[in-house]
């Protein structure tokens, strides 16, 4: 792990955004409001800056597969990969908070071979 990162003071979604509102009622309540989030499960990522280098929040959907947490980077349908997984091909290393757990880990891209097994988890969500 790399230990110049402040894991603790990340940058959160821009100010009045749902997602920011989202982010402080997570962090606030250790996930108790928040992880079930309009009949879906929620987590916090915390990502680093490709070009800051500095820890960025992001509220997101998230599936569970072969004891790893399931992330799709549809950037809600949008052609270019959504910010936080374009930080995730620079610096794979991540911070989750799933309910009031926090754990850090080493994010990658599915396998096509995982993509086609996790995709139909990801359709439940």
């Amino acid at each position: 792990m790399t230990t110049d990162i402040d894991w603790d003071n990340p940058k959160d979604p821009r100010a009045g955004s749902w997602q920011r509102d989202h982010v402080r009622q997570y962090v606030a309540s250790d996930g108790a409001e928040g992880q079930f989030w309009n009949g879906t499960q929620t987590l916090l990522l915390t990502t680093v800056g490709r070009v800051s280098g500095h820890p960025v929040r992001t509220p997101l959907i998230y599936g569970e597969g072969d004891g790893r947490y399931l992330l799709v980077a549809s950037n809600g349908g949008d052609g270019a990969h959504p910010l936080w997984y374009r930080n995730l091909t620079e610096h794979p290393e991540v911070r989750l908070q799933v309910g009031a757990e926090t754990l850090h880990g080493t994010a990658r891209t599915a396998t096509p071979d995982e993509r086609a097994a996790y995709w139909p988890v990801m359709l439940r969500h």
